[in-house]
């Protein structure tokens, strides 16, 4: 089963790589950005056949390892 988890800053954390972004893709004539917020995205292919198991290892994966729960938040988008 293939899990996908996307892991951004919360909305109160300053996001410097984000603000890069959005200033280059300002000098590149993409004018009309308000804001460009950056995260991690994961895709997670594990031995498991049963959806709701799969989703709980990958929550406590999330919890333990890839996320910093301080700053970020995560958000299991997919599951096949």
């Amino acid at each position: 089963m293939k899990i996908s988890v996307i892991i951004t800053l919360k909305k109160d954390v300053l996001d410097p790589q984000g603000k890069v972004i959005q200033q280059t893709l300002d000098g590149m004539g993409f004018d009309n950005i308000n804001e460009v917020r950056q995260g991690k995205y994961f895709e997670i292919n594990m031995n498991e056949k049963d959806k709701k198991t799969a989703e709980g290892k990958v929550e406590d994966m999330c919890k333990k390892l890839l996320a910093n729960l301080v700053i970020e938040n995560y958000k299991i988008i997919d599951a096949q």
